[in-house]
């Protein structure tokens, strides 16, 4: 019988995107097979700490654990860590007698489903890199690039890539001289425009702004998430996704789209995407021609691949109804692994089902470390 793999599976984290990584971590940790995957559910709370099995498994509704054994729920104490030290790789208890840290459970690969700051902006990638553990998704410089809008923006512009006219500025600078920063605006984009963190997910922090009031709450309302803000024009755009899937060789799904069926969801906030209201409805695969679709597919890779992707990723993009042209917005290195999210949506539409998802993606992280693996680390003279 082969051996089962162990999967830790982290959610929460320090980021305003907490409560959807809860959903996700649900998502993912229903859908590992039982007989293929021994499941370590790992919670990070808002504060930072790390909960081990029992503690985070509580954060789960009760059908999600059943994939999760005794043994593993009983194998760590309440607080534990990932220590960057290939040699202790796996999940250490920091409850341990007399404050040794015992390694409690080996860990043969991480799924991170940690969205927004501390969790998709490469820190956590990072710190798997150091642990010498296999991972789910982008490393540390794509989950970087990919986090800041603005450096991203920059890349897909410098790599010919199609983006909308944007710019952006420090919280310190607005503090310092917010008439100048409005009159900037005004004159470089105007109105109407969308305002936002430039580290952060999920519509969280973002505002339209329709006149110099309205954007200048909008910046307060973005600075107290980020000390970056970028500012992007408003257009009138319908909002298509593509979600891509591999290392190497990475394949795009048909594209979905997110059609308003109320004239009062201006734009696809936090609320929109996650409350569920039915004034947004995510189609796949989106009513566009075979002709866009593929035109689609073949930009997402790219973008993917301009910023050295690996696992997944979900690349949104604008067409604007006026002429018709065909703008990324951005990328998401970690997106959403909800019951209602896009990205399962859109693989499932091209034939990948959740299940088959999660184990490819499996597959590609544990691939992705046998190829990093094979790098030397040190020079023999």
């Amino acid at each position: 019988m082969t051996k089962k793999l162990r999967v830790g599976v982290i959610f929460g984290g320090r980021s305003g995107e907490h409560e959807v990584s809860l959903r996700s971590g649900r998502a993912v940790v229903e859908a590992l097979d039982q007989r293929k995957y021994d499941v370590v559910p790992i919670a990070i709370t808002k504060e930072g700490r790390w909960l081990g099995p029992a503690e985070a498994a509580r954060l789960l509704p009760a059908g999600a654990t059943r994939s999760i054994t005794k043994e593993t729920l009983a194998g760590s104490g309440e607080s534990v860590a990932i220590i960057g030290d290939p040699s202790r790789r796996g999940l250490h208890d920091l409850d341990g007698v007399n404050g040794e840290r015992a390694t409690a459970l080996p860990l043969d690969v991480v799924f991170p489903v940690l969205h927004g700051t501390y969790g998709e902006d490469g820190t956590i990638q990072g710190l798997l890199e150091m642990a010498g553990v296999p991972y789910v998704g982008c490393g540390v410089l794509a989950s970087a690039c990919g986090m800041d809008k603005v450096v991203m923006k920059t890349l897909f512009r410098d790599a010919g890539l199609p983006v909308c006219r944007y710019l952006w500025f420090l919280r310190t600078d607005w503090e310092a001289d917010k008439a100048k920063t409005l009159r900037r605006v005004t004159r470089e984009i105007g109105f109407p425009c969308f305002v936002k963190p430039a580290n952060l997910g999920s519509s969280v922090g973002i505002s339209r702004a329709a006149d110099r009031l309205s954007l200048e709450k909008a910046i307060e309302l973005a600075a107290r998430y980020d000390r970056k803000i970028i500012i992007e024009e408003g257009l009138d755009a319908r909002e298509i996704e593509c979600a891509v899937l591999g290392n190497d060789e990475p394949q795009a799904s048909l594209p979905g789209e997110y059609v308003v069926h109320d004239e009062h969801a201006k734009f696809l906030d936090y609320t929109e995407k996650y409350a569920n209201t039915g004034r947004v409805e995510f189609v796949v695969p989106a009513p566009i021609s075979k002709q866009l679709t593929t035109r689609v597919q073949r930009i997402a890779v790219q973008a993917f691949q301009t910023v050295d992707g690996a696992g997944l990723a979900r690349v949104d993009f604008f067409l604007r109804r006026d002429t018709g042209e065909l703008l990324i917005n951005e990328l998401n290195t970690l997106p959403g692994f909800t019951e209602i999210s896009g990205y399962p949506k859109m693989w499932a539409a091209s034939g990948v089902q959740f299940p088959q998802l999660v184990e490819r993606l499996i597959n590609l992280a544990i691939e992705r470390y046998q190829d990093k693996s094979r790098n030397e680390t040190s020079i023999t003279m």
